[in-house]
């Protein structure tokens, strides 16, 4: 028995191994045949190899592309996250600290500064956050092994060599998300292509280690994107109750239909005009409300999701002096700050619990594991959310 066990064993360890060796050698046949089209692209030989010679399928790059969102991030966690009293203070003083780059984009190109800004803090927290996976291994692996839009990982894979090729980077730049954005507002390689623009006059657009380069680059996308100088973005209102009339960021009807419906300003002031405006009602009917102009629109395009260009929205606002929201979300179990979630994390390290690393703010799988856990102990609903529930029954304030 136990010798058939070990012929057993050693045949499936057989198995498994053939398995692997045929996977790997499927994978650089295709990088081997990528590379050869590289080069047909115009991409000199040497810099193919180069950027791909050591290429190995990417797990985490796999893993983000295939797997779905297990945890959907309610509005008000999502804002409570992105627009913190930390990230307005410390926006106005990278406002302060490139006024000179961002007057420049502004003037040139008609986009409002601190929505610039905006999207430099939203994307990367103001260039601090600009991703860990090397682009070309990242995007080969998406080409070779993820299955879907393989002619799209190709051209933005090209896109990016060029990129080197052509002077703008260096090939060890080539650093930002599993899907190919990278540098401090987060283009895609076939976006930085068409819309990168040099603004230090460096004779690079280099929008990894310039900042002006990049700041006017994303005043450049969104000028490009729609966005009409001098006009409105977004402004948070109140319905009157009972409200029944068009909601919805494409709906859009004059601001004195609104009027005449009772809609009002939130300190109670009557509105008015005759711009085009859709009513965003993020959280439903009972949760704040924003009319949302055209270049909400152009905001919006950067990453085609209502709640990203909110946040930009919101974040604008309130570094240029703005006030916090008015309206309450309809919740009892409102988001947390970065610095109260790194407190949340540090709560749980210290009654035991795996996090999966260090207190760093960010929530992941180990942490919203930690916090289930918590809750089930604690006989709360099991959601593994960061809330401020939870927060506060480990000691949070």
């Amino acid at each position: 028995m136990k010798r058939a066990a070990a012929l057993l064993a050693t045949t499936l360890a057989a198995s498994t191994l053939a398995g692997v060796g045929a996977a790997s050698a499927s994978y650089q046949s295709c990088v081997a045949g990528l590379k050869s089209q590289l080069v047909s692209a115009g991409i000199d030989s040497s810099l193919v190899n180069a950027a791909l010679n050591q290429s190995a399928p990417d797990e985490k790059v796999l893993r983000l592309s295939k797997v779905q969102p297990e945890f959907k991030t309610p509005i008000w966690d999502y804002l409570g996250f992105l627009v913190d009293e930390q990230r307005v203070e410390e926006g106005r003083a990278m406002m302060r600290k490139y006024a000179n780059a961002l007057a420049a984009a502004e003037k040139r190109f008609g986009v409002d500064r601190y929505y610039i800004a905006g999207v430099w803090g939203v994307e990367t927290d103001f260039g601090r956050e600009t991703g860990s996976s090397y682009l070309p291994h990242a995007l080969a692996t998406l080409v070779c092994e993820g299955g879907k839009r393989t002619n799209f990982w190709r051209t933005e894979l090209t896109a990016a060599l060029k990129l080197v090729q052509h002077g703008d980077l260096k090939l060890d730049e080539l650093y930002g998300s599993w899907a190919g954005a990278f540098g401090q507002t987060q283009f895609i390689p076939t976006t930085y292509q068409r819309l990168a623009v040099d603004m230090d006059g460096d004779g690079r657009r280099d929008l990894v280690k310039s900042a002006a380069d990049a700041l006017g680059s994303t005043a450049n996308y969104l000028r490009a994107s729609g966005w009409r100088t001098g006009q409105p973005v977004m402004a948070e209102v109140i319905l009157p109750a009972g409200y029944s009339g068009p909601t919805g960021r494409t709906n859009r009807v004059p601001v004195s239909r609104y009027a005449a419906l009772g809609v009002k300003r939130v300190d109670g002031r009557a509105i008015s005009g005759d711009l085009p405006a859709g009513l965003l009602l993020p959280a439903g009917r009972n949760g704040p409300a924003f009319l949302v102009y055209k270049n909400f629109d152009a905001i919006y395009a950067y990453n085609r999701a209502e709640s990203y260009a909110l946040a930009i929205s919101y974040l604008a606002q309130r570094m240029a002096g703005g006030q916090r929201l008015a309206g309450q979300w309809p919740t009892d179990d409102p988001g947390l700050s970065r610095a109260q979630r790194l407190h949340l994390q540090q709560l749980l390290v210290a009654k035991g619990f795996d996090i999966g690393g260090p207190a760093d703010g960010k929530i992941g799988p180990a942490s919203r594991s930690a916090i289930a856990q918590v809750e089930r102990q604690l006989g709360m609903p099991e959601t593994g959310r960061a809330g401020m529930k939870v927060y506060r029954a480990l000691g949070g304030r």
